[in-house]
């Protein structure tokens, strides 16, 4: 009776500490995509909750850019904001290609890459990324997906 017990409680904790349950790694893919499009295209329409709900709300936030400037957390973002808001400032138009999406083994973490095109207008002159790379990690945050850490960078070489 012990052999039995002992048998049937070894089975519920493996079955506790075993891998989360298999979820739809496609629908997934499509949130995490629309909440990277989003990293982006929220300057269509200047919506900064759209932004603001895209990315980490915290101090895990990083965002690396081909420029000198790093941001290091979420509060940092916001010295940003008079310029996207400027009216010198117009999105024309975003375009990610061959965006790959990456499952952590928990399901709760994926990694991303892709190549950006962000086609915008300061003060009437091109204000342009072209063929930047993206790469980033996003995280699974309350149920919805959060961009935690993303970095740009430019091929030697490419115009910018």
């Amino acid at each position: 009776m012990k052999t039995a017990a002992a048998v049937s409680l070894i089975a519920a904790l493996s079955i506790s500490f075993s891998a989360p349950a298999r979820f739809d790694q496609e629908a997934e893919k499509q949130k995490i995509a629309q909440v990277i499009n989003s990293v982006i295209g929220w300057a269509r329409d200047k919506n900064l909750d759209l932004f603001n709900g895209s990315i980490a709300n915290d101090e895990d936030y990083i965002s690396v850019t081909p420029t000198k400037r790093i941001v290091k957390r979420f509060e940092d973002v916001k010295q940003s904001v008079p310029f996207w808001m400027s009216p010198d400032f117009n999105y024309v138009r975003h375009e990610l290609k061959d965006l790959e999406i990456k499952f952590a083994r928990s399901g709760e973490v994926a990694w991303f890459f892709c190549i950006l095109d962000d086609i915008n207008t300061y003060k009437g002159e091109p204000a342009n990324w072209e063929n930047t790379r993206w790469t980033g990690v996003v995280e699974k945050r309350d149920g919805k997906w959060v961009v935690v850490s993303q970095h740009f960078s430019f091929a030697e070489g490419e115009k910018k």
